[in-house]
């Protein structure tokens, strides 16, 4: 009892404060509700990123694929600094430079209107069918487990998980659909210290177990067990195989950091270009604690549980409940109720964002007034919400969960990730080839994972899906920049400025960007075998 009531204090004073830091926001104008009035600090973009990422399909995904393979898959949380890094350096100065609100929004004015409805309609479509009812399902799986629901209201296991994502839903809809990003950030970052904090008690506590009171005793014991799995270098037939992180596993960390518009809104609404680059720069510095939140606490349940557990997915649940003293289940709950709003409230809120923008307002409603365009964003939210909570619990048999959600998101990542590099490298490929480039990526992306893997060379023979990513990276490049050559646009591309926001850069984001590069490398390195 004493859990439940730290978790319902927890969760509402977060939800007052939120209400309090966005009374003055102007919820009624587009760039009041989408982008917070680009007001946003480096201390709430850096936190509001590190929590909309520090969600349950990373806590209990990432930590099963550690239970499974080790520390390898560490990579998805090391090279991830390094992908901010450049979004800080690179991207980030052309984004504020020309005043985007999505990340379509740029595709429209190098290349065209339609384009970006491709692209936007891409981002909706893999958020509602993939990321929103992972989120949910993940979220449900660790919240069930930890406070044991199926017991506390006497139901079944299924019937628990279905209660628990309609709960999730229902709160994270009215975050992200009523508050705007504002709201969501706000209360991103206040959950990001308690994350951090319960984060880091939970690998504290699991060690103490594990080294009987002694958490020094617990990592001798834990590596002297098991040393193979203290291998940063992963093998064949793993997550995570060595070779792929030169290949594929660059690139979707610079789709995720760099041009995933649930993630890169926070960025888009700074008040700044140098508070933008310092919140992007110590969200990757705190990147590089990843591994002790969401890896070694799945190599700690592998030893403690001696590898018995039924599912991987539920190494993290278990363990929490295992070794977490009492008292302070109901404040972790709480805390990772809160990274698993800010995920579904980022996406959910990103969503609206696209539809308000790029769907209403540019082919339903031209000349609809601003209070308009959010107006029916948010009912598309709603509505958006419904379906990611009917579809979640159709999940429970995808196998691994983590690996699951990389994998699909392949279909929309690469294919996007590809036209827009394209775009701002390029200034005379022409609007022809994004279209080509974006929906040939999807469909050729869709027959190698879905019909070639399975039904024509099998499993065991097709090469990892990190490295199909990178040749289709390639191949959609070369058919962009192949086309742009025999037919250019007219007149070259030229990025203007808006003057919406300073862009004067953090005076030592290179010197902060290289030291954190040099970081995660030597991380990598000192942990390869």
């Amino acid at each position: 009892m004493l859990g439940i009531l730290s978790f319902i204090g927890f969760t509402a004073l977060v939800a007052i404060i939120a209400y309090l830091a966005t009374r003055k926001t102007d919820e009624k104008s587009s760039d009041g509700y989408f982008l917070g009035g680009r007001s946003l600090t480096a201390g709430v973009i850096a936190g509001s990123l590190l929590l909309t990422n520090l969600s349950t399909e990373q806590i209990v995904g990432l930590n099963g694929s550690a239970y499974k393979d080790g520390l390898s898959v560490m990579a998805w949380e090391t090279l991830a600094a390094i992908a901010i890094v450049v979004t800080a350096i690179f991207l980030l100065p052309r984004y504020l430079k020309g005043g985007l609100t999505t990340i379509p929004g740029f595709l429209e004015k190098r290349f065209d209107t339609t384009t970006k409805t491709i692209t936007s309609a891409l981002f909706l479509t893999g958020y509602v069918v993939v990321l929103l009812p992972v989120i949910l399902y993940s979220g449900s799986v660790a919240i069930s487990g930890m406070f044991d629901v199926p017991t506390l209201l006497g139901v079944s296991d299924d019937t628990a998980l279905v209660i628990c994502i309609w709960g999730i839903g229902l709160i994270g809809s009215i975050y992200a659909v009523f508050g705007g990003l504002k709201a969501v950030a706000v209360s991103d970052s206040i959950n990001a210290i308690g994350l951090l904090i319960g984060g880091l008690l939970i690998p504290v506590f699991g060690l103490m177990a594990i080294g009987d009171g002694s958490v020094l005793s617990g990592i001798d014991i834990l590596v002297s067990a098991n040393p193979e799995r203290f291998d940063s270098t992963g093998n064949p037939g793993q997550e995570v195989p060595f070779a792929t992180i030169f290949t594929g596993m660059m690139l979707v960390q610079l789709f995720y950091w760099g041009t995933n518009q649930q993630i890169i809104q926070r960025a888009l609404g700074a008040k700044n270009l140098a508070e933008g680059q310092k919140g992007l720069m110590l969200a990757a510095f705190l990147k590089i604690l990843g591994p002790l939140i969401l890896v070694l606490p799945g190599m700690i349940a592998y030893h403690y549980f001696d590898n018995g557990l039924a599912s991987s997915d539920m190494a993290y649940p278990e363990l929490v409940r295992a070794v977490l003293p009492k008292p302070l289940v109901g404040f972790f709950a709480a805390v990772l109720f809160g990274a698993i709003l800010s995920s579904f409230n980022s996406v959910l809120n990103s969503s609206v964002t696209l539809f308000g923008i790029d769907i209403y307002k540019q082919h339903i409603n031209k000349e609809a007034p601003e209070n308009m365009v959010v107006k029916y964003g948010k009912i598309f939210g709603v509505c958006l919400a419904l379906a990611a909570m009917f579809i979640a619990p159709l999940i429970a048999n995808a196998g691994s969960l983590f690996d699951y959600l990389q994998e699909i998101n392949g279909i929309y990542s690469i294919p996007i990730f590809s036209i827009i590099v394209v775009g701002y490298l390029t200034k005379r490929v022409p609007a022809i080839a994004a279209k080509i480039g974006i929906i040939s990526g999807s469909i050729l992306y869709i027959l190698s994972q879905f019909v070639l893997k399975p039904y024509v060379f099998g499993e065991e023979n097709y090469p990892h899906f990190l490295h199909i990513m990178a040749i289709l990276f390639v191949t959609n490049s070369i058919i962009m920049l192949l086309i742009g050559k025999y037919y250019p646009r007219k007149e070259p591309y030229v990025l203007e400025y808006t003057n919406q926001v300073s862009i004067t850069p953090y005076k030592y984001v290179h010197q902060v960007g290289i030291g954190i590069c040099i970081v995660v490398i030597a991380i990598y390195v000192y942990f390869a075998r």
